[in-house]
């Protein structure tokens, strides 16, 4: 893929101004009690007979999300460590649900317990049963509910991540000091979402090629990818006002979040990348509250980043702020599969 957006040099400059509602702390601070007060009980965690034998001890997880409804994921715990163990919360790209476990085994392999969440409507396991006020004009999410950010998509997913942070916290293997929040394009939206709400509630996060900012640039200039969902539609619709299309989405923006966050946060980004462009990457990144952030920039990387090395660069950073995994064996069953 060609380049096809700023020089890197201006990219590291790039701090738009965007119009922030008034009310967004009032919304999400409402939104997130709302959601729980709604809860009926602790998550449940159900052992899963793996195939992984004497590694990896998995648990099939319904935690309350939006609504107090049940989102799924899986919880991963590397078999023997003792605990309370660290913690990684991975949310997922887009269109893709939690998968199979077996398809995220790096984390527990490296000592941490690592909770996989389902994405609602866009996996098998976790429905949307909330309608979108108004009409959904576009195949995908980024119009469902476009003219009331009340009732937009993002508000249950956002939601859901952070509910996903709540549950684990409770989890008796888990050190709640220590839990990170972790992903990928959409997934490094989430957990960019996460830690804005949360603030010191969570440790760090890992910020890969995100998704979910600086929405009005993502819509103008990728050329793949859920962007162009709101290009088609204002594009499509005479009848459609861009700006509260825009005001719609601004709740639910990156940038605005990374203003929030207190957490220290390593972000990625690949300056060939069709789908999330280098300056909505920069935008959000540039914001970022915590002056301990760093950015690793993958020059001839696509949306795939930094792939492997990545990864990489994660355990490793982690590390160097205390929060890397001991594992300590002891031969036996250091924590219970069964949370309280």
């Amino acid at each position: 893929m060609p380049l096809t957006d700023l020089p890197l040099d201006q990219l590291r400059d790039y701090r738009p101004v965007l119009a922030e509602p008034e009310d967004f702390d009032a919304f999400w601070t409402g939104t997130l009690s709302t959601a729980r007060a709604a809860s009926d009980g602790p998550a449940r965690y159900e052992p899963v007979q793996s195939s992984l034998l004497n590694t990896v001890d998995v648990c099939d997880v319904r935690f309350p999300g939006w609504g107090g409804q049940p989102v799924a994921a899986w919880l991963l715990l590397p078999r023997g460590a003792e605990g309370p163990l660290p913690a990684v919360v991975n949310y997922l790209g887009y269109g893709g649900g939690r998968g199979l476990y077996t398809e995220g085994l790096l984390f527990s392999a490296a000592g941490y317990a690592h909770l996989i969440v389902d994405s609602r409507g866009q996996g098998h396991d976790t429905p949307d049963p909330d309608p979108a006020v108004g009409t959904q004009y576009v195949r995908g999410f980024m119009t469902r509910g476009i003219d009331d950010h009340r009732a937009h998509y993002y508000r249950r997913l956002m939601t859901d991540c952070v509910r996903a942070v709540d549950a684990l916290k409770e989890h008796p293997a888990v050190d709640p000091e220590r839990v990170v929040v972790h992903g990928g394009s959409q997934g490094g939206g989430l957990a960019l979402s996460t830690a804005g709400l949360l603030g010191d509630g969570v440790a760090a996060a890992l910020v890969d090629v995100p998704f979910l900012c600086h929405f009005r640039r993502g819509a103008q200039t990728a050329a793949e990818g859920p962007y162009p969902e709101i290009a088609h539609y204002l594009g499509a619709h005479k009848r459609a006002d861009p700006e509260a299309a825009f005001r719609t989405l601004s709740y639910f923006d990156g940038v605005h979040f990374a203003a929030r966050a207190t957490a220290p946060a390593l972000f990625s980004v690949g300056l060939m990348d069709p789908i999330c462009p280098p300056s909505t990457v920069f935008a959000a990144f540039n914001a970022y509250a915590n002056d301990d952030k760093d950015i690793r920039v993958w020059e001839f990387g696509d949306h795939a980043g930094g792939r492997g090395s990545q990864a990489q660069e994660q355990l490793r950073w982690l590390g160097e702020r205390g929060l890397g995994a001991s594992r300590s064996l002891n031969g036996s069953r250091a924590h219970s599969l069964n949370a309280r």
